[in-house]
């Protein structure tokens, strides 16, 4: 831990159902699993935002509390059912997503309440989020310290890099991701840092480029590993670390959560006992 932060966490969660043969589901989301990583590196976090009134909501606001997370601020949503991931497991770790039904999380929006909250954090990280960058604007324009992944939502709407203290995001080669830097640069971002799979990772701020490989991991499932690359990085850049140390603790604890199934450590449950 680099020094405890008043840290948020806004938007997407979801239960990830693991198809057969693994036939298991977790918690999970971006939005969640960055909240479990940074509050078990001992920061005080809160999270928002919506669940279904259905039991994978209770289990979800349950696994939040479990880890310190302050959920007081979680919509649970009658009307809707809580989200889902279906994943393809394949050899060595990988996956596919199959189905996303983001259910609760569309929609979703901070009140007026959960705005005051979010304007006292010293930095606030978005997940999937549908609101045309409405918050990230919002919490910008009030000198918050805003990141968001720009890489968990298919629609180009609801992520632009402007306005960003740190933008996220992912390339499938080296070379792709030093493009990829310049543009969310010249788009706005203050900082960028791209993910390359097994190709490792970079960051740039207009002035100091970083980059580093992969750490040697037992990998059981890569599911949520960007997740904890992201509060991993965002834990040690608040501490003050230089670019390279960010990268290399995301490195680090990324390559921890390969060793294990769901994007944060707990105990799975079978696929046929999320209903309710």
């Amino acid at each position: 831990m680099s020094g405890a932060q008043s840290l948020a966490t806004v938007g997407d969660n979801c239960i990830d159902r693991y198809l057969p043969p693994v036939a298991l589901t977790t918690v999970g989301g971006n939005a969640v699993n960055v909240a479990a990583h940074l509050a078990a590196r001992g920061h005080a976090v809160a999270y928002f935002g919506a669940v279904g009134g259905d039991a994978d909501g209770r289990r979800t606001l349950a696994a939040l509390r479990a880890r310190g997370i302050d959920a007081s601020r979680v919509r649970v949503r009658a009307d809707a059912a809580t989200a889902t991931t279906d994943i393809r497991s394949g050899p060595g770790g990988a996956r596919a997503i199959v189905a996303e039904d983001f259910g609760a999380c569309r929609g979703y929006r901070p009140d007026a309440g959960d705005m005051a909250l979010l304007l006292r954090r010293r930095h606030v990280h978005i997940g999937w989020l549908d609101d045309g960058g409405a918050l990230r604007r919002a919490l910008a324009a009030a000198g918050v310290g805003v990141s968001q992944d720009l890489s968990v939502n298919a629609d180009t709407a609801h992520v632009q890099p402007s306005g960003l203290a740190i933008a996220f995001a992912a390339a499938e080669t080296p070379a792709a991701g030093d493009a990829l830097l310049a543009r969310l640069l010249a788009e706005g971002a203050g900082l960028a840092v791209v993910t390359c799979g097994a190709a490792g990772s970079m960051a740039f701020d207009g002035r100091v480029q970083a980059f580093t490989g992969v750490a040697r991991a037992r990998v059981v499932d890569t599911l949520g590993a960007g997740d904890t690359f992201i509060a991993a990085f965002l834990d040690a850049r608040l501490g003050g670390a230089s670019l390279q140390a960010c990268l290399e603790a995301g490195r680090d604890a990324a390559a921890l959560t390969c060793a294990h199934l769901g994007g944060f450590p707990q105990e799975p449950l079978p696929l046929c006992g999320t209903a309710g």
